[in-house]
């Protein structure tokens, strides 16, 4: 993460997750980490998308309402602090629906259909045969969010790249109508940190798998998560010698042991032999109750305290509803539509 800074005028960034569930692991160190550090010299928006999250959960509503205030409370748990980073949520910020609905008319379906990052979701979801129109049209309320904010930087995994790119050509199509620059493009901002595989070691680390360790996982579940994690199936014997490439556990303690030598001393004995499976897990079990004891115990604190946790989306939702709707009314004069 190499960003040069602007003193004077700090870079935009927007971010978020969809409230689908309690942020585990994989968030953590794909974006939580980054937002953290990023809080300190940019001016920074989290969004949480319960409006996004409903385009493949409309069915199952509460699955999305239940989980806002779990979402905040992990934010704040790990260190993303209010005072520094504004908070919001997606379906307070009418402007942003509102954008969709313009930018929709400079998209195409097949434009929509041939996106890398739709695609793939797409056949993940298993919507191949009855698509949500709300689905397929996500990354035309990505680039409402985004240029609803005017950030610069969005903080995305190489599998959402796509997405900006769509974003970008939206921008453009607008400053064209326009005849002059009305929004900025936006950059993407790639974490240094490689993405973090599930502990099955097989599917992509989902909350609703049960391939992941929550932030706000009890002991008990964090031990059986370690338990039940990939290793090399053909380390049989404890003298066997081991692979690391692939190993869960050893991508795990790569990602949170703070002592790194010690991890490389620990596969060069694995490699060659004589150490087990039970006692690398014992290690990293160790290593994730002591990380993550501290961030439940604030987690669970912020969740009895619920009334902060609304107060926080409110003051950041009518701080975003500001900015958001001073973008909408330029997008609204471009389109005529100014009219009282």
């Amino acid at each position: 993460m190499n960003i040069k800074q602007n003193t004077d005028k700090p870079e935009v960034i927007l971010t978020g997750d969809r409230a689908t569930g309690p942020l585990h692991l994989g968030h953590y160190v794909g974006s939580l980490k980054q937002r953290i550090a990023l809080q300190e010299n940019h001016e920074q928006t989290i969004l949480v998308a319960d409006m996004q999250g409903l385009t493949d959960n409309a069915h199952q509503p509460k699955k999305v309402s239940a989980n806002i205030l779990n979402v905040v409370a992990d934010y704040l748990a790990v260190g993303i602090d209010p005072a520094k980073t504004t908070i919001c949520l997606q379906s307070q910020l009418p402007a942003l629906a509102e954008l969709t609905m313009y930018y929709s008319n400079l998209v195409t379906i097949s434009r929509l259909e041939r996106n890398p990052t739709v695609k793939h979701e797409i056949q993940s979801k298993g919507f191949e045969r009855s698509i949500p129109a709300g689905f397929l049209t996500y990354p035309i309320s990505q680039a409402a969010d985004i240029t609803g904010f005017n950030a610069s930087l969005v903080p995305v995994g190489d599998d959402q790249l796509p997405m900006l790119e769509q974003t970008n050509e939206i921008v453009r199509k607008v400053n064209s109508l326009a005849g002059h620059s009305v929004l900025q493009e936006c950059k993407p901002l790639l974490s240094d940190e490689s993405r973090l595989p599930s502990t099955d070691g097989k599917n992509k680390m989902s909350k609703s798998m049960g391939n992941a360790i929550n932030l706000g996982s009890t002991e008990k579940e964090i031990s059986a998560a370690v338990k039940s994690m990939y290793t090399d199936p053909n380390h049989l014997k404890v003298d066997d010698p081991g692979k690391v490439e692939g190993n869960v556990v050893f991508t795990y303690l790569d990602a949170f042991h703070p002592d790194k030598n010690y991890i490389h001393q620990l596969k060069a004995h694995y490699q060659r032999g004589g150490l087990g499976d039970g006692t690398t897990k014992k290690i990293l079990e160790e290593c994730l109750q002591d990380m993550l004891q501290p961030i439940r115990l604030r987690r669970n604190a912020f969740l009895n305290d619920k009334a902060y946790l609304v107060d926080i989306l409110c003051k950041g939702s009518q701080i975003s509803r500001e900015k958001t709707s001073q973008v909408l009314f330029k997008i609204k004069d471009i389109f005529g539509l100014n009219i009282f």
